[in-house]
């Protein structure tokens, strides 16, 4: 499944994606900030409806020691 992330208005994205997940249009300096909010919340659900914990993710000790 094909999923973007288009600004308010954007009508042509429709013909080329299944879903959008629309940001408020803005200044283009900020549609990337704008676009964090979405992608963050859509990671949290994809990982607990697959039973990931998101505050636990694996391989984590490989990545980050404590010395």
């Amino acid at each position: 499944k094909i999923i973007a992330i288009a600004t308010e208005g954007n009508e042509e994205i429709k013909k080329m994606v299944e879903d959008v997940i629309y940001i408020p249009k803005t200044l283009e300096i900020l549609t990337p900030v704008l676009s964090v909010i979405p992608l963050q919340l859509f990671a949290y659900y994809m990982s607990v409806s697959k039973g990931i914990d998101p505050d636990y993710p694996r391989n984590l000790a490989k990545a980050v020691s404590v010395e």
